[in-house]
């Protein structure tokens, strides 16, 4: 990998990054230097993709799959985690998924499957994490938001809500451990040409990008630059924050 080194020798765990925008993130921190553990929950042959680009550009991680929806899971793999590396300089809360309805046909299942991933997972993996982070004693944590949390999104009830929790959440964990030497802050991308976007009607898609100041979508790899800023001690005064890069579509 031929670009900086602001995060050379530091272990970094993203989570959700068997594709798409996870799959970005790990590239980009493995570019600085990084050792990324690649979390996955089902897509083993993705993430070893994912994986096989990162070490093939000269990177070095692992793989491996865990759901965090699952506290005993996650526990499990957060202590491999610090067996294998001792400690935790970054963690990339970037799981999600999406169940798009109505609300008033919504299911308690289409409820709880996302907020299941989307916040109940950064808790997971932010509290199982904590101990490795602590013992680094600089440390960042990243949750991936959406701008669905800040503006009305027909059909993403679960999913607003969920985006929306964990900017508070965010906020909380910013204010408890910023004193204990850990940063967090949140980054909330509008749509970009990756993960969940991927999968929206194509009409919604077009008329939304029809009325984006910026006039295109974004990239995943411009999202995973402003998650390395956020992780670096370059936003080592900034805590708390929700970072949108979504093109004007917020504003």
């Amino acid at each position: 990998m031929n670009a900086g080194a602001r995060f050379r020798g530091e272990t970094v765990v993203v989570t959700g990054a068997s594709r798409g925008l996870g799959r970005a993130l790990a590239l980009a921190f493995a570019a600085e230097g990084a050792w990324v553990l690649v979390g996955y929950q089902a897509r083993a042959e993705a993430a070893a993709e994912t994986l096989r680009l990162l070490r093939d550009a000269g990177g070095a991680g692992e793989a491996m799959g865990f759901d965090v929806g699952r506290p005993a899971e996650v526990q499990a793999a957060f202590q491999r985690i610090a067996e294998l590396r001792g400690e935790l300089h970054v963690l990339v809360n970037n799981a999600g998924r999406s169940r798009d309805v109505p609300f008033t046909l919504m299911s308690e299942e289409d409820w709880r499957g996302v907020m299941d991933t989307n916040l109940d997972g950064a808790f997971h993996c932010t509290r199982a994490a904590l101990p490795a982070l602590l013992r680094a004693g600089r440390a960042a944590v990243v949750n991936v938001a959406s701008v669905a949390a800040l503006r009305a999104s027909r059909g993403q009830a679960n999913y607003a809500a969920s985006k929306g929790g964990l900017l508070a959440l965010t906020r909380t964990l910013a204010a408890e451990l910023a004193p204990k030497g850990i940063r967090v802050n949140a980054l909330v991308p509008g749509l970009v040409d990756a993960g969940i976007t991927q999968h929206l009607d194509r009409r919604i898609v077009d008329q939304y990008r029809a009325a984006l100041p910026a006039g295109r979508l974004g990239t995943a790899e411009e999202i995973a630059r402003a998650a390395l800023f956020l992780a670096s001690e370059d936003a080592g005064y900034i805590v708390g924050q929700a970072l949108v890069v979504d093109g004007g579509l917020s504003l």
